[in-house]
């Protein structure tokens, strides 16, 4: 099977017409009918169920379109591993991706450990809004990530777990809330005059809800002194309160697992010295 193939099929699938397929690659519409047919007779299934205002994915289709995309984000990350390797005339730095204000005491605990390690190089570190680090180790844009379950996605990464945690809620100071032992996940979650915030999707769009659109961690927690929201978060997140702030224990929320995560088929020196260091902390 071909990557052209690949795009062709992703590109059915997702606009669920041939015709809008067509114009979104910038090709006639027959030559794609054509090659999603040679497709299907190669694979020997149908991939599409057609009617006449579009098409829509068979039990075989959508198998096809989860393996193609990450195929396709597979390919598109060798080639930017490989052009940075290429700019860096060999050894370029690592790219490790982490939340906005998210594990702050952990990655810098792991970086101070990293640099004094022998075969050390450079770490290049990017800080993106939740639920896009996952995304960004797929597609290439970094090598090695610091993940979060349940929240992310993990299939397809190898894994080792650092942290495991209970969850908080974190609320202004002096809230009646916050004189309580604990509270349950529904109570944290319906705060009246605290609404969850929204936080964006892959795509950039958000959520619908009353709550705030934000994009990191420091930002919620300013809010959150200005008794304009509410959060549950990771108990470590205690190392970054100040003032103004009150925390109360989630008692039947999910446990927090902290997990730096990297492709299974990486050969990075840079990745293998970072995973270990992680390991030992």
């Amino acid at each position: 099977m071909e990557a052209r193939e690949l795009r062709y099929f992703v590109a059915v699938a997702e606009e669920s017409h041939v015709g809008r397929a067509a114009e979104r690659l910038g090709m006639a519409q027959p030559p794609l009918s054509r090659a999603i047919a040679q497709l299907e007779r190669r694979l020997g299934a149908e991939l599409f169920v057609r009617t006449p205002r579009g098409v829509t994915l068979t039990s075989a289709g959508e198998t096809l379109l989860r393996e193609g995309r990450v195929a396709l984000a597979a390919i598109e990350a060798a080639e930017r591993r490989t052009r940075r390797v290429v700019a860096a005339a060999g050894r370029p730095p690592v790219v490790l991706t982490a939340k906005a204000g998210a594990s702050s005491e952990l990655l810098a605990k792991l970086l101070a450990a990293y640099t004094v390690e022998d075969d050390a190089v450079e770490v290049d570190v990017v800080l993106s809004p939740p639920g896009h680090q996952a995304e960004m180790l797929r597609d290439g844009r970094a090598d090695v990530a610091l993940l979060h379950r349940p929240f992310d996605d993990l299939s397809g990464f190898d894994t080792e777990t650092l942290v495991v945690e209970d969850q908080v809620l974190v609320l202004p100071a002096g809230h009646p809330m916050s004189a309580r032992a604990s509270v349950s996940l529904a109570e944290a979650t319906s705060l009246p005059g605290l609404p969850i915030p929204r936080w964006p999707r892959i795509d950039g769009s958000y959520p619908e809800g009353p709550g705030p659109e934000l994009h990191d961690v420091t930002q919620v927690l300013q809010l959150v002194r200005l008794g304009r929201t509410s959060i549950v978060l990771p108990d470590s997140a205690r190392a970054n309160l100040r003032d103004g702030l009150a925390v109360v224990p989630v008692v039947d929320a999910p446990a927090v697992t902290t997990v730096i995560a990297w492709p299974p088929h990486s050969t990075s020196v840079g990745v293998a010295g970072l995973v270990r260091t992680a390991s030992r902390l």
